[in-house]
């Protein structure tokens, strides 16, 4: 675990957008999304397939990200 990492977790306000890298059995695996809770063993964040419950022991890192890039505006066939 990084004790860094569980930090900064714990310290975020709700909804802020973030990467959190857990391990999962046979390596890692990110949660890119909006942090919905952390207590004092889980957190939970809201990535764009659903809600992601990550056990703070096992964070390997962590970090706020930005906003997602808006999307792309659909092309016309006529152009």
């Amino acid at each position: 675990m990084s004790e860094a990492a569980a930090r900064f977790v714990m310290q975020a306000e709700a909804g802020t957008r973030v990467v959190v890298r857990g391990r999962i059995e046979g390596g890692v695996t990110d949660a890119v999304g909006y942090l919905r809770s952390c207590d004092g063993a889980v957190c939970v964040v809201e990535t764009k397939r659903g809600l992601v419950s990550i056990v703070l022991a096992d964070i390997v890192a962590a970090k706020e990200v930005p906003p997602p890039p808006a999307p792309r505006p659909r092309r016309r066939l006529d152009d």
